[in-house]
């Protein structure tokens, strides 16, 4: 802990006959921190971070000051060193990161150092919960089946990440089959208040974490702060490393009133998403206050605190109540940890009361205007009613996809007996951590199912149906409770505990429906209860995805169709002959209250997480070899030891301006991670599929990109490779394909790397605003050096992704206001020189000199992306792990 104490503020508190050590924000305000008390509660966090961690060396007393500072402009330009408790990974960015660790292992063992100089210094919990793919469904069976086939296509994964839990100390793996990371955290793994002890004492201080997920932050309604990183910042966390950031601006979210009749949480947060993108909160804390939280369940909280990356901010953040205390008793948190959560929280501040904290800005939000809503059809924060919802999808048709409803344009799909036409939802999925931690909207997705039921209803025969609870609790409860039965009788069968349809593991829909879709280039829609609904996500037929609430994807199904108007349309007639609309099979909320109350008990949490790290059969009878460093297997085509630490020195070479380079993309708006980085179904006649073809693997096990992260020659061909991506150097094209500028030909991105790299060309990439924005994928920035780019110029970058490029060694450069690359007349065939770099300062300026095809040059002013010292020190090192494998080499040479 702290080696200095400036602020005299170290005292001992008793709890429970267990003495703990913290360092007082009541004290520290007394001794010198004016003030403190008003921060913001989230900001709190960071301040006994920074009182806790104050060495004089990483963290200095002036840290301390100017989060103190703050409450005057509320706001800072300060950068402090922030040393979260832990580290959470899931197993798609997981396996990338351990991955990195092991050749860590390899490249410090050259260097003369020990290969356990390598190893997690904090808590890292891996949950394996992104492989499970919906390959069966709508069947009793559909679970084991589709388990099975999961541990076909990964057992090279399961190894390696087994082999991990052995050789690596402080790292745990949460087997297969268990639940999906968010909800494991919140159900059991979280502890709001965390303790270590260190010399003798015990420490007790807020429970925080930084995640390899983006909707890490689901944890901040749980009163725990933390958020998603890339995972090369993850993994420099686990090593030691404070993450570098500024204190940040703090958006207060009021809210007041409660959810009307047959609203739900998740129309409240699709509310919440579609207000916070319009008031524009990246890179800001949004903490959420005011008398509406007495009318919101934890549950409901973690929902709105899930989606912050939707919204556009760094974490949600809610405060220790009540309620909280309610939950960690109900999912089976120790008795005493209980007691020391509220003791702590109401010494140190956190604890919710009347008062309201210094906000930078505050918006608010009257829960009773929220009705029902989806949000679609390629970004979470494109909100409408439901009610209207068939007027607003044709507009949709008509505009983005310039197709007209009706018409002739329906297919015959072969042998099915009926046509598909625009608009038709083919897949109907209740997933996602955003939901299915939440019971309310689960059990009100099974009332519905109950409610069908009875009526006689039916899902329509073209919709591919799913469940992947969020947790085994969620389908004892829903099994409990009997709705799963109703659940079933719809096709809504259980298919996995994990991530499933939200990231593209929906697997294929049936020959005949793909084939109808293809061949009438056919707007399909799906419908789903998740978080992410952007292009070339969900799958590859799909055109349009919405995201709704468990229960209306129940709807959705029975309805078939985004042309449905569920007050006029019914959906269906009942056993005797009368029609059936939604409002007939919709649960009040004291139907779901009481089916919740009913059912769920402490017992359901203790006895389903007692041996969570156990994991079933196939797990346990994973045999694993290697020892300290991890044995490669040369032909493996899902793990391989990646080249980034190749010849690297002790000391890092000077960095060097880029000069007369080609332009490999010129990209528009809201480029995502998908875009740059795919996650869904690997395509057979790309560059990926043509490598895993030529090393013998069959087309039906080509498996994922997300599953295939461990393999750096497959994820740098898969690099800008999403089917919906569109490189404006090619126009007319959709896909990963570019201009090779010195033949004019057309070929994959890939490809042209490959002849630029032949050329010794160094590549450049020009965006549009919000580059990058999405899931916090490493492999977004792994992928774009390996192809040999060095800058990214773009009009404005997400959080992650920004500092994922800086973490690899990629340059971020930001037009100024009023410059982007439309406005230069860019086509693609120009070359970029950019001067200075050597000499350039943190947040300060480069000049970009742009020649043109006939000799005229244009410089632009461009804003540096690197924001603070120990970015740029990254920067200089070639990146985040470069730096932090030559300090630990040079520690072990000093010793």
């Amino acid at each position: 802990m702290a080696s200095l104490d400036s602020f005299n503020c170290e005292r001992e508190m008793e709890v429970r006959g267990g003495t703990y050590t913290y360092y007082d924000l009541k004290v520290a305000e007394k001794n010198g921190l004016s003030g403190v008390s008003k921060l913001p509660r989230s900001l709190k966090v960071l301040l006994e971070n920074l009182l806790r961690h104050e060495d004089g060396n990483t963290v200095k007393k002036e840290d301390i000051q100017a989060i103190a500072d703050w409450l005057g402009p509320k706001t800072s330009t300060h950068e402090i060193a922030y040393r979260p408790a832990r580290v959470l990974m899931q197993d798609f960015t997981g396996v990338p990161a351990v991955v990195d660790l092991a050749s860590m292992r390899d490249a410090i063992v050259k260097l003369g150092g020990s290969a356990e100089a390598i190893n997690p210094l904090n808590p890292v919990h891996l949950v394996i919960d992104h492989s499970v793919m919906v390959d069966y469904f709508g069947t009793p069976g559909a679970e084991a089946k589709n388990v099975k086939r999961e541990y076909e296509r990964n057992m090279e994964r399961y190894d390696f990440l087994k082999w991990g839990q052995t050789a690596f100390e402080n790292f745990a793996v949460v087997p297969p089959g268990t639940g999906i990371c968010h909800q494991v955290n919140l159900e059991h793994l979280a502890q709001t208040v965390w303790t270590k002890t260190t010399d003798g004492k015990t420490y007790a201080f807020p429970d925080t974490l930084v995640g390899t997920d983006s909707h890490t932050t689901m944890i901040n309604g749980l009163s725990v702060l933390g958020w998603g990183v890339g995972g090369i910042e993850a993994e420099a966390a686990m090593l030691g490393q404070p993450i570098s950031m500024l204190i940040p601006e703090v958006v207060g979210f009021e809210l007041t009133g409660k959810l009307p009749e047959g609203s739900t949480a998740t129309d409240l947060v699709l509310r919440v998403v579609e207000m916070l993108r319009i008031k524009g909160v990246v890179g800001k804390f949004v903490e959420f206050y005011g008398s509406g939280l007495d009318h919101l369940s934890l549950e409901d909280q973690a929902t709105l605190a899930n989606m912050a990356p939707e919204y556009g901010a760094t974490c949600g953040f809610f405060p220790v109540d009540q309620d909280t205390l309610n939950y960690l008793q109900a999912t089976g948190r120790d008795e005493a940890r209980i007691e020391l959560v509220e003791a702590y929280a109401k010494a140190q501040g956190f604890w919710r009361d009347d008062s309201t904290p210094t906000f930078t800005s505050t918006i608010s939000l009257d829960m009773d205007s929220v009705r029902p809503a989806i949000s679609g059809p390629k970004r979470p924060q494109d909100r409408f009613d439901l009610k209207g919802s068939n007027v607003q999808f044709a507009k949709i048709l008509r505009d983005e996809f310039k197709k007209t409803p009706g018409g002739d344009s329906a297919i015959e799909v072969e042998g099915a007996g009926y046509a598909l036409d625009h608009g038709d939802v083919v897949i109907a999925a209740i997933t996602s951590c955003t939901n299915t931690s939440n019971p309310s909207v689960m059990m009100a997705a099974g009332l519905v199912a109950k409610k069908a039921r009875e009526k006689g209803l039916q899902v329509k025969p073209w919709v591919k149906t799913s469940t992947a609870p969020g947790s085994q609790v969620v389908g004892e409860y829903l099994e409990k409770s009997g709705l799963q039965d109703d659940l079933d009788a719809l096709g809504f069968d259980v298919v996995g505990y994990g991530c499933t349809t939200c990231i593209g593991n929906s697997g294929p829909l049936a020959a005949p429906i793909s084939k109808a879709i293809a061949d009438g280039d056919l707007v399909s829609c799906s419908v789903l209860s998740g978080n992410r609904n952007f292009e070339g996500r969900i799958g590859p037929d799909i055109k349009a995805n919405f995201l709704a609430s468990p229960p209306l994807v129940v709807a959705y199904a029975l309805a078939g169709s985004m042309h449905h108007d569920f007050d006029a349309d019914p959906l269906g007639v009942d056993k005797d002959g009368n029609d059936v609309f939604l409002k007939d099979i919709w649960p009040t909320s004291a139907e779901i209250a009481e089916v919740v109350r009913k059912i769920i008990t402490r017992k359901m949490f203790t006895e389903r997480y007692a041996d969570v790290f156990k994991g079933d059969k196939q797990w346990r009878d994973i045999k694993v070899s290697g020892g300290k460093t991890y044995d490669w297997k040369p032909k493996s085509t899902y793990v391989r030891n990646p080249p980034y630490f190749d010849g690297m020195s002790a000391t890092p070479k000077p960095v060097e301006d880029i000069q007369t380079a080609n332009i490999l993309a010129l990209l528009g708006d809201s480029i995502t991670t998908d875009h740059i980085s795919p996650a869904g179904a690997i395509k057979h006649d790309g560059p990926a599929g043509d490598y895993l073809t030529d090393n013998g693997v069959p087309k039906n096990e080509f498996n994922s990109f997300g599953s295939r992260r461990g393999n750096h020659e497959v994820m740098m061909r898969g690099t800008f490779a999403n089917i919906r991506i569109k490189n404006l150097m090619a126009p007319g094209t959709t896909g990963g394909v570019t201009k090779y500028v010195p033949t004019g030909d057309i070929m994959s991105i890939f490809a042209a790397a490959e002849k630029y790299a032949a050329d010794k060309k160094d590549l450049v990439i020009f965006a549009g605003s919000l580059y990058g924005n999405g899931s916090s994928r490493d492999w977004a920035a792994k992928g774009t050096i390996l192809l040999g780019v060095k800058a990214v110029i773009a009009s404005s970058f997400e959080r992650i992704h920004r500092s994922n490029l800086i973490g690899m060694g990629v340059l971020p450069l930001e037009f100024q206001e009023g410059d982007s690359w439309e406005k230069l007349g860019l086509k693609g065939d120009e070359t970029v020189s950019i001067s200075g770099i050597e000499g350039l300062k943190p947040r300060g300026t480069l000049d970009v000199n742009i020649t043109y095809p006939d000799g005229k040059v244009k410089i632009v002013t461009t804003n540096v992306r690197i924001d603070t010292d120990n970015e740029h020190e990254y920067y200089k090192n070639e990146g985040i792990l470069h730096y932090v494998l030559r300090n630990l080499a040079a520690e072990a040479a000093a010793a």
